[in-house]
């Protein structure tokens, strides 16, 4: 008895990391701007807190989730500059879960995209480190 017990804690456990979100193209929407980092969670569990960030990530999709990803540096104007290199980025459905797949010259990756809203959003990269954004607040002096 104690058996199948096991089996049936390890069948529920799986399905329950195993399942993801599928996000619309409605809820994608909200990806568009920009974000900067606020933790990074390592697969050990260790934490990593960013209180200050030098750049952050401005995203551009549209309806049939293609677009952009690019890094940019805040001034104290409250604009950003931009090296104009952007990684191309596109956003599927695949297996149950969203995917945001990034390609440049150079390279092709994948990240699962965990949660979403107007505040936050969360990706978890294929080494199974987790990153958590919030939406960048332009800095001015004014």
């Amino acid at each position: 008895m104690n058996k199948i017990y096991k089996v049936l804690f390890a069948s529920v456990l799986f399905l329950v990391v195993s399942c993801g979100k599928e996000y619309t193209a409605e809820d994608l929407k909200v990806i568009n701007g920009y974000w900067e980092i606020e933790k990074v969670q390592m697969p050990d569990g260790e934490e990593k807190d960013y209180t200050i960030n030098a750049s952050v990530d401005y995203y551009e999709v549209n309806d049939k989730g293609e677009g952009l990803r690019q890094k940019v540096m805040p001034q104290l104007t409250g604009e950003y500059l931009t090296n104009e290199i952007a990684e191309k980025l596109t956003i599927v459905n695949e297996g149950g879960k969203t995917w945001l797949k990034y390609k440049t010259d150079f390279a092709e990756w994948k990240e699962e995209l965990v949660d979403l809203d107007e505040d936050e959003f969360v990706v978890k990269n294929e080494n199974d480190i987790i990153y958590h954004y919030k939406k960048a607040v332009p800095f001015t002096l004014k």
